[in-house]
């Protein structure tokens, strides 16, 4: 299974493994359970449509696609259904799977780095140490070598004031497991991504809660190992189901930021004896 996801087939070479090999399953199963409703097996329907976003990106040189197919060629290739996002708008919400997680995390990476909104004025990627951050640094998929200059630099989504509002809002109360920052410091490719797809959301009219429910729902996707034993947590500290928790507060630094998620998740799940293996962010996309 992609994206973290690597369940362990068991394997019974003589009879004495055979009372381990139960008690680790028995173990495992809880955590199976749970991620099942992290990660359905149909994937996520969100409400939010890239529409013409990936096809302006293209226009300006931000993403170039024969660079983003080459990098996926290597991967099995791109899904049929994104095929063609580069070249005509997508009118169709996202379906978020397995398969294709990887592929939004870039799509949407190019978005939130290069659209122009005002509050970026305040971004701390906004200075001459800009080019140093993954998320700018690390881009070159596009026409130039650096993904720095494409910082904050093209109207690709058009938000009104409270449009925007709405989506820095949001951005800085929600967090990621692989470092301590909002998505609002989007300096990795995940805030990036994350930040394109709440200014898309916004635009096309989705509520403050709504938002949050993305936001979640993206991150479990692209930090598959963290979410599983998020919900884990909350199943089993506080016998809640996942699809009950508030977006809110998972997506807090308490449990989405990467010493949140070790210091409220892990400890609490290694300290019942719930954690298959300890780590921190596990990210395949």
């Amino acid at each position: 299974m992609t994206n973290g996801f690597r369940w362990r087939a068991l394997v019974l070479l003589a009879a004495p493994m055979l009372a381990t090999a139960a008690h680790a399953s028995e173990k495992e199963r809880p955590l199976e359970e749970v991620a099942a409703k992290v990660l359905p097996a149909g994937g996520h329907q969100s409400r939010v449509v890239l529409g013409d976003s990936i096809v302006k990106l293209v226009k300006e040189g931000v993403l170039e696609p024969p660079k983003l197919e080459a990098v996926y060629a290597r991967r099995g290739g791109i899904p049929a259904e994104l095929k063609d996002v580069m070249r005509k708008p997508s009118h169709h919400p996202i379906l978020l799977t397995r398969e294709n997680a990887s592929v939004y995390v870039t799509l949407l990476w190019s978005l939130g780095l290069a659209n122009r909104m005002a509050a970026n004025s305040d971004s701390p990627l906004n200075g001459p140490q800009g080019f140093r951050f993954a998320s700018t640094g690390g881009w070159n998929l596009g026409r130039e070598t650096s993904g720095a200059v494409y910082f904050n630099k093209f109207p690709i989504v058009r938000l009104a004031a409270q449009q925007e509002a709405l989506v820095i809002r949001v951005a800085r109360n929600t967090f990621r497991p692989c470092c301590d920052n909002s998505t609002f410091f989007q300096d990795c490719n995940h805030g990036s991504a994350l930040l394109g797809l709440l200014a898309l959301g916004a635009a096309q009219g989705l509520s403050e809660d709504e938002l949050y429910r993305e936001a979640l729902a993206f991150n479990a996707f692209w930090f598959p190992h963290n979410y599983a034993h998020t919900a884990l947590y909350f199943n089993a500290v506080r016998s809640a189901e996942w699809q009950d928790i508030d977006p809110r507060e998972v997506m807090s630094a308490n449990f989405s930021s990467a010493s949140g998620w070790r210091a409220n998740v892990a400890r609490e799940l290694a300290r019942r004896g719930l954690v298959p293996h300890e780590g921190g962010a596990d990210c395949d996309v």
